[in-house]
């Protein structure tokens, strides 16, 4: 994930499980309650923290884990299993691709979307991006200014127009230029939640009809630093929308970062990508094993 040296995900959990694995170098009962009450305090629901004690617990009496370094590797170990959804953790590679982009605004959906299609192109692929968020005053012209930057064409409307036209404007001009890749920005708020996810329906019958062979993905966007809240808008979308992956952005060292273990395990939802920085090139692929072991990382300089 490119992280640099001193940037940790979990921040003040780094340090703070560092301090229990050197107040308490072997295993005890004490411990396990201590990790659990930080690992909830990071922004973990308390089921999955309960989870995640329950299994090192068992792991402690079965492998006979002696020491706080054992314990520790063992922890990161849970995590990055948990975290991993295997091949759904990766983006759909075949072409062409639909993906539609989803989530309240506010959460860096726009900038997303510009990192992705940047990403894209740059692993050579034709990028095409449609303006479906006809709602919000100035979407069009924003990703107009990104698609400008990055480089690929931007299909839009006049602002208060029937999103799923241009959704079909968009999907016309895709299959006469051949484009490998169309991605789809969508509203974030209307009237109410349901003529939101109404939308989202009526898009998706549009894409399914006109563009029927094509490879589907279902992006949610969140913002890491809203915690708790984030899981309660996954778990919203992910019975609405038909979700295939979560981008968490703003995961920029100063996020909790716990949110992303507890939507993996209670919506089973794949973390696909992660927005470090505002930056073009600030959208990094999701690594289980990297992001488990940046627990830890703190703990030098926070020590």
């Amino acid at each position: 994930m490119g992280l640099g040296e001193k940037q940790s995900f979990f921040g003040r959990l780094s340090k703070k499980i560092g301090d229990i694995f050197m107040m308490r170098p072997t295993p005890d009962e004490d411990m396990l309650d201590e990790l659990e009450e930080e690992l909830i305090m990071s922004d973990l629901g308390v089921d999955t923290a309960l989870k995640i004690i329950e299994q090192l617990r068992d792991d402690i009496r079965h492998q006979r884990l002696a020491d706080a370094d054992a314990v520790k590797t063992q922890i990161r170990n849970i995590i990055a299993d948990m975290l991993d959804k295997g091949d759904r953790i990766a983006l759909c590679s075949d072409t062409p691709l639909v993906i539609m982009m989803i989530g309240v605004n506010g959460v860096g959906k726009t900038t997303t979307i510009a990192k992705l299609a940047n990403m894209l192109k740059e692993e050579g692929k034709s990028v095409l991006l449609v303006a479906a968020d006809t709602f919000r005053a100035a979407a069009a012209e924003q990703l107009s200014i990104w698609g400008d930057r990055v480089g690929v064409p931007v299909i839009k409307h006049k602002e208060g127009a029937d999103p799923s036209a241009v959704i079909y404007d968009g999907l016309k001009a895709a299959t006469a230029r051949g484009t490998d890749v169309v991605i789809c920005d969508t509203a974030g708020r209307l009237h109410n939640k349901k003529n939101l996810m109404n939308e989202l329906a009526k898009m998706n019958k549009v894409i399914d009809r006109e563009f029927a062979g094509a490879a589907r993905e279902t992006l949610l966007v969140l913002d890491a630093t809203t915690g708790k809240n984030a899981v309660s808008q996954a778990r919203e979308f992910a019975s609405a929308a038909g979700l295939t992956g979560i981008v968490l952005t703003k995961l920029d060292g100063t996020a909790k970062g716990g949110i992303v273990v507890t939507i993996a395990d209670e919506l089973d939802l794949p973390v696909k990508f992660i927005g470090l920085g505002e930056g073009l090139h600030d959208l990094k692929e999701f690594s289980p094993q990297e992001f488990a072991s940046s627990i830890f990382e703190g703990e030098k300089e926070n020590g």
